[in-house]
């Protein structure tokens, strides 16, 4: 079974989740104990898709998330580097929704196949981590976002209570690979899963590289005790 290292390689990490596909949002749920639900709420106010605008969702694995930003009007277009991810996506979307659909992109976060200023919104969930290098993963989301335009990022954090902590990092080295061993095809991608979360900058470090990266108003959101954190950022006008 597939599993990446922390200097991810994109071939094994998008080989990694092609092999995860099949259950990757039943296992979320599950390990998440229902959260995530919650986290794409708090994304999709933030994205605030509007009728007419283009939405771009990267990482976006089998289109969860992009089929909400889809309903408002939009029009979406899901990308990640996963094919196995996009056909899982596909085959769900064309079976459970009716209404507007996105477009599923095969596509790299450090090379988007699409051309400058083309989307109102880029947004990314749990994904920014993965990528090889992050500050060119940013560069890459402002350009082809339109001046003016909107970035959230969603993605695992610290925890703000140091004794919590603890506790959590001591869950995602122990109980999150022991419960991935009992439900998942692959538990060893939990493994890295685990180590790449504990490896993630702080919400204040990950703001630096928004601004570097060229992105201004610059703010946060901890979501459940700062497990998670939603970035967000405009491309300067």
């Amino acid at each position: 079974m597939a599993r990446a290292d922390l200097d991810k390689r994109p071939g094994e990490v998008a080989a990694m989740f092609d092999e995860l596909a099949g259950r990757y949002d039943l296992l979320n749920d599950l390990l998440s104990a229902g959260q995530v639900r919650l986290w794409r709420r708090v994304v999709a106010r933030a994205v605030a898709a509007r009728p007419g605008e283009r939405i771009l969702d990267l990482a976006a694995g089998t289109g969860t998330s992009t089929v909400s930003f889809a309903t408002t009007g939009a029009d979406c277009v899901a990308c990640d580097f996963s094919i196995g991810m996009l056909r899982a996506g596909i085959k769900r979307v064309r079976a459970d929704v009716n209404g507007p659909q996105p477009a599923f992109v095969g596509g790299d976060a450090l090379r988007l196949p699409f051309a400058d200023g083309v989307f109102d919104a880029v947004t990314i969930s749990f994904g920014l981590r993965n990528v090889a290098d992050t500050e060119r993963a940013l560069a890459e989301m402002l350009r082809v976002t339109r001046p003016g335009g909107r970035l959230v990022i969603c993605e695992f954090s610290q925890l703000t209570i140091k004794p919590l902590r603890i506790l959590y990092e001591r869950y995602l080295a122990r109980a999150l690979p022991a419960v991935a061993r009992r439900v998942s095809r692959n538990p060893a991608a939990y493994d890295y899963l685990a180590e790449s979360i504990v490896d993630w900058p702080g919400q204040a470090e990950l703001a630096r590289k928004l601004r570097t990266a060229g992105w201004s108003s610059v703010e946060w959101r901890n979501l459940t005790g700062g497990i998670v954190a939603v970035h967000t950022g405009r491309r300067p006008a």
